[in-house]
This record gives C-alpha cells, structure tokens and sequence, in this order.
C-alpha cells in the first residue's frame, strides 16, 4: 500500500478544535482519508482512563473548511476504543480498520515520566493493543508568542513519513515528540531514537490559601523538569533539538524479575 492511499484515524488528547490537531490534520491528509475522532474537551493528563458509567455523546463537527471530525464526550483512550470498535466500521463498513492511528500533535512534549500521564499517548497505545500501529505526536512548547504550529506540524510529517516507510507491526507504537519550533522556517531537526527518561519530575505544589479559609495546593513546574535526566535518553535528545522517537510497549510486565519471583514464591507455602 502507497502512503497516499492510506486509512488514517486521528485523534488527540487536547480536543478536537486544538490548533495541534488541526495543524497535523492539514499536514497529513495528503497520506489518504483520514477520520477524526477525538474528545470534545481538553482531556490532557488523562493518562489511560476510560469511561465505564455515563453514555458517550457523539457529535459531527466542522472545525474548519478541510477538517470535520467526530467529537467524543470521553477521554482519548474512549475515542481510540470507541473509533476502532464502532465509528470505523459504521463509516467503511464492517470488518474494516485504519491502517494506522495518529494521535497529536499534543501541545507539550510528551518525554519522561510525562509519557506515563499522556492522553495522547494512551490513545495511540489503546490502538496498538487492540491491533492497529499507532503513532502519537507532541510539540515541545517553549515561548508560546513564537510557537510555529505550522511548520511544527511539517516537521511532524516528515518524520511520520520516515516511520512510515517502515512495516509497523499491529501492535506497536511509536511516540515522536518535535523540539521548539519557534520560526516559520526553522530547518528540520535530526531524528533520535531513544529511550524514555525514567526519572520522576522535578515539579512540586505551592501552598495557598481560598478566600473563604480554606487551604489548597496549585501544581508548580512546567512540567520538563526531572530529577535526573540520563544521556541518550527523550528528554535530553528533545532539549538539544532533536525529534524524538521512541518505541513503547504496552506490556508492563517486569520480565527480568520474572525469575526471581517465581523462585521466591516456589518455597512459599500458599
């Protein structure tokens, strides 16, 4: 299959009217029929939640004269889950998928422990374990006044098209994170593949006080800084202008450990 006959599904983890989809929207739709499902409202941090209890409300939108989508009343793990299982084969038919899963472009780089906490990421791993690739995509944000979503989004296309040209397995993903791109001609960076910062982040909570007496605690940090960063790890490539590839892997079993466990317990009487 040539990657302009391409089945895309695209969603995010910042809703459906962010500049981020829509810029990564613009950017791929040359790739082939791209279907947008993502959530209605902001969903970041959302990590890997989905919604058991409330009905998820649909709705068509048309963000812009290019971009119509579906917006999802859930999480990005929902709209993957809900776009796979349902959506999908209602627009192509039965038995159908996409070819592969877009999730992005985040506003905020998705690197470390961050990883962990996605929205974006989850979504693209919901895909990759229910047997679509996926490919999330997050722009590290500097100075927001010399953000160039465009020209991010560029950037972000050449490096999916570089994935691309690769055989993804049905369940793998890939997480991209693009540096600053504060000029509309900013040059392409070189693509690292690293592995992720496993580092706890550095940020805290100030303590403040309501009007009415009562205590609170507002999260401090920008959110890109860590205990330790370790070489040739995501979140020094990203820093020093690089996009970022790293592979992840949905299973968090500690196989290492494995071993030690099971001999462990072996004595154990139950």
């Amino acid at each position: 299959m040539t990657q302009s006959s391409m089945k895309i599904l695209l969603t995010n983890d910042d809703g459906i009217e962010a500049p981020g989809i829509e810029v990564l929207h613009a950017a791929i739709v040359s790739l082939g029929e791209v279907l947008v499902v993502a959530p209605a409202s902001a969903q970041s941090a959302k990590s890997h939640g989905i919604t058991f209890h409330i009905p998820l409300l649909v709705r068509e939108v048309e963000v812009n004269a290019r971009m119509r989508g579906i917006a999802v009343e859930g999480t990005p793990a929902d709209c993957v889950k809900l776009g796979l299982r349902s959506l999908w084969s209602e627009r192509f038919g039965a038995g159908t998928r996409p070819d592969v899963v877009i999730s992005g472009m985040n506003s905020g780089a998705n690197v470390g422990i961050n990883t962990i906490y996605s929205g974006t990421v989850a979504a693209a791993i919901e895909a990759s374990f229910l047997g679509v690739p996926a490919i999330a995509v997050s722009l590290y944000v500097g100075d927001r006044s010399k953000l160039q979503w465009k020209r991010a989004a560029e950037i972000a296309r050449t490096a999916i098209d570089h994935v691309l040209k690769q055989k993804l397995d049905a369940h793998r993903v890939l997480n991209i994170n693009i540096p600053r791109v504060e000029t509309p001609d900013a040059p392409m960076p070189p693509i690292k593949v690293v592995s992720m910062n496993t580092a706890a982040g550095a940020d805290g909570y100030e303590k403040r006080r309501a009007p009415d007496g009562r205590t609170y605690y507002w999260p401090a940090g920008n959110g890109m800084e860590f205990v330790h960063t370790s070489e040739g790890t995501d979140v020094e490539a990203v820093a020093a202008g690089c996009v970022t590839v790293t592979p992840l892997n949905y299973d968090l079993t500690d196989k290492p450990r494995l071993g030690h466990w099971r001999e462990a317990l072996s004595s154990d009487p139950p």
